[in-house]
């Protein structure tokens, strides 16, 4: 009983500390998103001029607009879902049940704080001549750039034990290109705006990082062995609890 009572006194610690560690994200995106009430009127020159030589790019080129299309389609922000969920639901079944937390609570977290930002902020989304793409609701931040970030980069976190040193460089390799793709299918399709791209990477790594440092805190004070979760991953013990069981 007094290892029960020892558990669930763990599992409340780390449940406070991801969820503060949510809200320190929410609060390191209040002065960007400020600045960029203060700045969006008119919408500055490197959005504007991005914005018309994509279109006309996109206009002059429909093969690639229409594989941006589908590119920004398949890794959209439900496919990452998705992909979390899934993940986390493995490393529930597992044994991993504090790292499956993590991961929904980063991706879960991130989706949110992008959807307050968008109605806090509410910019409008570019209006252009001849459109090649529509996309509902309001333009910052980018909810597939966020989503992109936040779901690559905590794929690549919760991978990254069971990769040699290489291949832990190629795996960040791949999630930034992950997310600077879907991003710049955003702008080149007309939906979004340079700057909501930014925003919207900046707010996922952000909220990984808060979260990422919050577990880690978390695992000092119950005595594990610390980490450095952008080398070795969030929890690298987990690899050995999953392995004990397959």
């Amino acid at each position: 009983m007094r290892w029960l009572d020892s558990r669930d006194g763990q599992d409340r610690n780390l449940a406070l500390r991801l969820a503060v560690a949510g809200l320190a994200a929410a609060l390191i995106m209040i002065p960007f998103t400020l600045l960029l009430i203060v700045a969006k009127r008119p919408v500055n020159g490197l959005d504007k001029g991005v914005a018309q030589e994509l279109h006309e790019f996109a206009l002059a080129h429909p093969a690639m607009t229409s594989f941006a299309r589908l590119w920004s389609d398949v890794f959209g922000p439900w496919p990452w879902r998705v992909a979390v969920i899934a993940y986390a639901a493995w490393l529930l079944y597992k044994g991993a049940p504090r790292l499956a937390a993590w991961a929904v609570t980063t991706i879960t977290v991130g989706g949110v704080l992008g959807l307050v930002l968008k109605i806090l902020v509410a910019r409008a989304r570019p209006v252009l001549p001849d459109p090649v793409a529509l996309a509902p609701g309001d333009s910052f931040p980018s909810g597939h750039a966020v989503n992109a970030t936040l779901g690559a980069g905590v794929l690549v976190l919760l991978v990254l034990p069971r990769l040699p040193r290489w291949g832990r460089r190629v795996a960040w390799a791949v999630a930034w290109f992950m997310a600077l793709s879907v991003g710049f299918t955003r702008i080149a399709l007309g939906v979004h705006w340079v700057s909501d791209v930014v925003a919207g990477i900046v707010l996922g790594v952000a909220v990984i990082v808060a979260t990422a440092a919050a577990f880690e805190t978390w695992r000092r004070d119950v005595g594990r062995t610390p980490v450095q979760p952008h080398s070795e991953g969030v929890e690298p013990e987990s690899v050995q609890v999953t392995n004990d069981q397959i």
